[in-house]
């Protein structure tokens, strides 16, 4: 067996036993380095120098936990949700409260659309935004699982279809750049306008997998609990005082400035960190939690946001492991010897085996030079055409990314819809997004390869 599917199968296998995704990330490491023959220590200098790759993200996470926090001590997302319930009569399961589910997710779905290509601040929004509406969702009794479906969607489909903002870097810098290169002694030469016509049948089959989840799978209603955000004291007090103190008009207008500026900053500075702490900031001076709170806020925000930012690092040690085994190459040898002559199994194995790559690195980003130098040769000699081809290195790059435990697209919504500690990060983000978007991936990906 190859090092990284084993090392992936251990890792999937463990967590999905509720055993610690650090932990499982740590261990399949371990084995698929052992098991390509590495010796322990260059294992673990592989993996430490991996860990560096994932700090940034991890402090990003910190930083705007303790914003989403500082937000919730003001009250007024608490006060928000308890205006929606009296004007919309939530309680029950009528017509009128299936609307405002319906409209909720489609808000959620725009700001996770205007993340990628409108306004490009990524995740950074999902710790700001969705913990404050926990409370609203809990009187909807709305699952938890179709908004991690909703998110993961809106973070994932429209920088692989949408030629602007992440999407520009991902199909023009990363994809367009690596398939010109990697097929430029083949004569494969691919145009910008192109890229965005091979990915519309994966994105399709991914749309699809939104629809099924939000009117079938998940469709009922689940309870949850009212809690305060993780790592909060007096959980009861801290809920209800913000909502309960009514905010003047000057700290409202700070309120405001503090969103802006938060997005603003991060924009300018391209640095989640910086954008972060000029929104606390600002929440400090407003007065709409003492000052001498500031600490226990800033140490409340970061316990809520530790489990992603632990995993984000674990996930970048593990990577640097794999890609020292040299084992993703002869993973893509050995299946290429397996095929054969047969078109449409080379498509589905190409599919299968960026899936086991891309789960093991956890970014289609990183993943695109890696599949790109090794897929097209091979799509080429299978006679693919150019369209087909970027289709196959395209989905097989996204494949993991939707539904990898140690993914951003899967951490961030866990990092949001967990803030009170009532979503499972495995069960309730990752395996919803891995079946209704990867198994459509992997079916649509098959069938644009074969009719392009």
């Amino acid at each position: 067996m190859n090092a990284v599917v084993l090392a992936i199968l251990i890792m999937v296998t463990l967590s999905l036993a509720r055993v610690s995704v650090v932990f499982a990330l740590i261990v399949a490491a371990l084995v698929g380095g052992l098991y390509a023959g590495m010796p322990l220590g260059e294992i673990l200098d592989a993996f430490n120098d991996g860990l560096g790759n994932g700090a940034t993200v991890a402090i990003s996470y910190a930083v705007l936990g303790a914003f989403a926090v500082a937000l919730s001590r003001s009250g007024i997302t608490q006060g928000l949700a308890r205006r929606a319930v009296q004007r919309f009569h939530l309680e029950g399961s009528g017509l009128r409260q299936r609307r405002v589910v319906l409209a909720l997710l489609g808000c959620l779905l725009l700001a996770a659309i205007s993340s990628q290509n409108l306004i490009p601040v990524h995740i950074a929004f999902i710790p700001i935004l969705v913990p404050p509406l926990l409370a609203l969702m809990n009187r909807l009794r709305l699952d938890r699982r179709a908004v991690a479906c909703v998110i993961t969607f809106g973070i994932t489909a429209p920088y692989m279809l949408l030629p602007v903002g992440f999407g520009a870097i991902f199909l023009n810098d990363i994809l367009l750049n690596n398939l010109n290169t990697s097929g430029a002694e083949f004569g494969l030469q691919v145009e910008a306008a192109q890229v965005p016509l091979a990915m519309a049948i994966p994105i399709g089959g991914m749309a699809l997998g939104l629809l099924v989840a939000v009117f079938f799978s998940y469709r009922r209603q689940r309870t949850y609990e009212d809690r305060a955000l993780v790592g909060q004291q007096d959980s009861e007090e801290s809920a209800s005082a913000g909502a309960d103190r009514p905010l003047r008009g000057w700290q409202k207008i700070v309120l405001a400035a503090s969103l802006i500026g938060t997005v603003v900053v991060q924009l300018l500075t391209d640095s989640m960190v910086l954008g972060g702490l000029f929104g606390f900031a600002l929440l400090s001076l407003s007065g709409v939690f003492r000052w001498r709170e500031q600490d226990d806020v800033f140490t409340e925000g970061m316990r809520m946001m530790a489990q992603v930012g632990f995993i984000m690092i674990a996930a970048a040690g593990f990577a640097g492991v794999m890609q020292a085994t040299g084992s993703v190459d002869s993973l893509v040898t050995s299946s290429a010897a397996m095929i054969g002559d047969h078109k449409g199994l080379a498509a589905l194995i190409m599919l299968l085996v960026g899936l086991f790559i891309t789960m093991g690195i956890g970014s289609s980003f990183s993943t695109i030079p890696i599949i790109a130098s090794l897929y097209v040769p091979l799509a080429l000699s299978f006679g693919f055409s150019p369209l087909a081809t970027v289709a196959l290195v395209g989905t097989a790059a996204a494949l993991g990314d939707a539904g990898s435990p140690a993914s951003d697209s899967t951490l961030g919504p866990t990092a949001g819809l967990n803030a009170d500690g009532q979503h499972d990060h495995i069960w309730d983000s990752v395996v919803p997004t891995f079946l209704h978007y990867n198994v459509p991936l992997l079916i649509f990906g098959w069938v644009a390869a074969m009719v392009l």
